[in-house]
């Protein structure tokens, strides 16, 4: 029962690496789409408050970093109960690190699955070898047991423990393949995210940090008082 239950193992295993690479595939390419749609609305609005409404109403993990940025620049990060303490902490501080934090989650998100296919590369040779080994040493108790030494009695056993061990680099090959496509393009999503999050970081600053950009102060010059007659 040792052979059998380590086959159907692997095949379970190979089921879920492709399994995964459907799942993954389609969100990184909707998150693609996504992002691109959101960032060529958003880099066009006409001010902070249309980007706000833009953000609010987009999918996609760069949209999702406007929000936690956008949420600073309004103050709305910190509960009304926290806001003495909270005006302590600079909001450009404050800005950097919800950007930060939020890139963390989206990078968690993208990253679900992924685990998986590193523990099925890695362990699947070697849990094909065990059944392997657990195989043959069957086949060669069984000889030791009716003293039949003959080729057909041990070609057979034997060539159906190996089969394991194929099995195992078949389920192993595809996961890594897949493991390594998805870490680089999980690479990419966070560089451009990162980008992103310099650029919204860059615009809040112009803007000091607020929704609305602050008026210039106007300088007011005296005029000469006329002369007296």
């Amino acid at each position: 029962m040792i052979v059998p239950g380590v086959l159907w193992t692997l095949i379970v295993f190979s089921i879920a690496t492709w399994a995964i690479l459907l799942i993954k595939g389609l969100q990184f390419a909707r998150n693609r789409v996504e992002n691109k749609r959101f960032q060529k609305v958003f880099w066009e609005a006409k001010s902070m408050e249309e980007g706000e409404s833009i953000s609010e109403k987009r999918p996609g993990t760069m949209a999702s970093i406007a929000r936690a940025g956008f949420a600073v620049v309004t103050g709305r990060d910190i509960a009304p109960k926290n806001q003495a303490l909270a005006q302590k902490i600079n909001r450009s501080d404050r800005l950097e690190r919800s950007l930060r934090q939020q890139i963390q989650r989206e990078r968690r998100s993208l990253e679900g699955g992924l685990a998986i296919l590193a523990s099925i590369g890695s362990t699947s040779p070697f849990i094909g070898l065990f059944g392997t080994v657990w195989g043959i040493m069957e086949a060669l108790i069984t000889i030791g047991e009716t003293g039949e030494a003959g080729l057909d009695t041990v070609a057979g056993p034997i060539g159906h423990a190996l089969i394991a061990t194929g099995v195992g680099i078949a389920a192993a090959v595809p996961a890594v393949l897949v493991y390594n496509y998805f870490t680089r393009r999980l690479k990419l999503t966070v560089s451009l995210m990162d980008d992103f999050a310099h650029d919204f970081y860059s615009l809040a600053q112009q803007h000091a940090f607020q929704s609305q950009a602050p008026r210039p102060v106007a300088q007011e010059v005296s005029s000469p008082s006329p002369a007296m007659g």
